[in-house]
């Protein structure tokens, strides 16, 4: 065994790689990329050669996992839980088609909203599918459940999710690793048409599926990590629920718990230990750092006489992310209060870096739309977003991957002009293609600006799948060559991208803006990496 610090999510990822892992795919997303870029620099993943390249986006993503599967190796999909969405068709009939090799799914969701749009809970769709839900306390655990989700995976055939929240993902802490596993010989599905979900054969699987039900319940209630804690006191007991269980050990350092204690870290329910606390307990306190998932079941067929405490009635906050603070004030602990913040502290809201070429661009938006009127520009999801917060001020909408370019669409035809979408290179070819597509089909007249800096810079700088190749996959998809437009996005170019901006919009067609320079970031970072090599080259 070794001793390593790791965060969260790379816990997850070491416990993939020793548990006998080929491949990890994903989209970047906080607070779920750390995964699999701790794949991709790990030295035994390396030597593997693991495949550990980033997707076009969380769909293609959960379809590669299923086929590395399909092929009868161990496979990882990582996501955030906004990308679940975007994989929900294929994650939702791979409960039906099983796998062949073992195959987890990794979803790191975010209460409180750090990074997203929304705090929806993944475990809400892991229970739609049926499959088996893992939900980790700790690192330790996050490790062990990617060490041994593999075999759960391949014993009952199918998939299995592992749900994070932010908190975990991003803190660290010291593990212990187990002996590193070989990786799965391919091999093929015993059943030639497993994965061929025509109505007939559907059909057989989710029979199959409904089956499996009852020894997944049997896997939860043995399961190391759903542990019972008795206690005397009975007042109250306390189901914790993944991280929700370590924030209740920082109000009980020692261990000691006095009321009983139901860890639980694997799902679905295992009834027998629910109801062992339900009945035996005055009151049950249920702990999740996410919405009431659980509570919600307890109300549905074991509440009796309202005991049931949580989200639903007020004891803990129904939104935001879980923390020890709020699981002391639901027992009555003492909670220890700061001093105030002064007056003369103010929040700093995040703004786009010095440099930025999006900073440029929206310059030259604001000075054209002044002749056009205001809220018309639709945006998206990226770095750029934060054109919606002064200064700029410059767009009006951010709702999810891909949808500025639809959403000017229908502004389109309901009879808004010009219409106008922003959108990253990224995220363009994670899901604005399709959209413009739509555009092309029924000659819209919008007006795309792809802000391009190369790389997807809202999680890191990850790779971009579009770098180099916008204008022929804008022309591809239809756009007309000589509405395909390119610009540097500098102050010195300001005159001549209002210029082509108001051309464009004047345009009664689709067209396509693409400013183009650079990420600050991975700029200055690609320069002290040159500047490093040549110190060493004259060492």
């Amino acid at each position: 065994m070794e001793k390593l610090l790791l965060l969260g999510a790379e816990a997850i990822a070491q416990g993939a790689i020793d548990g006998g892992m080929s491949g990890v795919y994903a989209y970047p997303g906080t607070p779920s990329t750390e995964i699999t870029e701790y794949v991709q620099h790990n030295k035994t993943a390396t030597e593997r050669k693991l495949h550990s390249q980033w997707s076009a986006n969380e769909k293609t993503a959960m379809e590669a996992g299923l086929g590395m599967s399909y092929a009868g190796k161990r496979t990882m999909v990582c996501m955030k839980h906004v990308g679940l969405n975007v994989a929900a068709d294929a994650f939702i009939n791979s409960a039906i088609t099983g796998v062949n090799g073992g195959l987890i799914v990794a979803v790191a969701d975010d209460p409180s909203m750090h990074s997203s749009q929304n705090e929806q809970d993944s475990r809400f769709f892991g229970k739609f599918a049926m499959i088996p839900i893992f939900e980790p306390a700790s690192q330790q655990e996050a490790y062990d459940m990617a060490y041994e989700g593999f075999e759960l995976s391949e014993k009952l055939k199918i998939p299995i999710m592992m749900r994070i929240t932010t908190r975990l993902a991003h803190s660290r802490a010291g593990i212990e690793t187990r002996p590193l596993k070989q990786e799965k010989k391919l091999s093929y599905p015993e059943d030639p048409i497993q994965f061929v979900l025509l109505p007939s054969n559907a059909r057989k699987r989710y029979k199959g599926l409904l089956g499996l039900q009852s020894l997944m319940e049997q896997e939860a209630e043995r399961s190391a990590f759903n542990t019972y804690y008795p206690a005397r006191n009975k007042s109250i007991g306390i189901i914790a629920c993944g991280i929700a269980f370590n924030y209740l050990m920082e109000n009980y350092p020692d261990r000691k718990f006095p009321h009983p204690v139901l860890q639980l870290g694997q799902y679905p329910l295992p009834f027998v230990k629910v109801e062992k606390l339900v009945n035996e307990c005055e009151q049950v306190l249920v702990l999740e750092d996410g919405y009431p998932l659980v509570e919600e079941m307890l109300k549905g067929y074991l509440d009796k006489n309202s005991k049931i405490k949580g989200r639903l009635d007020g004891t803990i906050p129904r939104d935001g992310e879980l923390n020890p603070d709020i699981v002391a004030r639901s027992l009555g602990l003492e909670v220890k209060i700061g001093k105030p913040v002064p007056s003369i502290v103010a929040n700093r809201p995040p703004e786009l870096c010095a440099g930025c070429s999006h900073r440029d661009i929206y310059n030259a938006l604001n000075e054209t739309m002044k002749e056009f009127g205001k809220q018309k520009v639709f945006s998206d999801i990226g770095c750029y977003t934060l054109g919606a917060l002064p200064p700029w001020n410059s767009i009006n909408s951010c709702v999810d991957m891909g949808a500025s370019i639809t959403m000017a669409k229908g502004a389109a035809d309901a009879g808004v002009h010009p219409a106008i979408a922003v959108i990253g290179d990224s995220t363009f070819t994670h899901s604005g293609m399709t959209a413009l597509l739509d555009c092309v089909y029924e000659n819209t007249p919008v007006t795309v600006i792809i802000s391009d800096n190369g790389t997807t810079g809202m999680t890191g700088g990850q790779a971009s799948h579009a770098t180099g190749r916008l204008e022929e996959i804008c022309i591809g998809l239809g756009v007309k060559p000589e509405h395909v437009r390119t610009l540097t996005p500098l102050p010195k170019y300001h005159d001549e991208m209002v210029s082509v901006l108001r051309e464009e919009m004047l345009y009664e067609g689709v067209s396509v803006v693409i400013p183009r320079r650079e990420c600050i970031q991975t700029l200055s970072r690609s320069k002290k990496e040159v500047k490093v090599k040549m110190e060493e080259a004259v060492k």
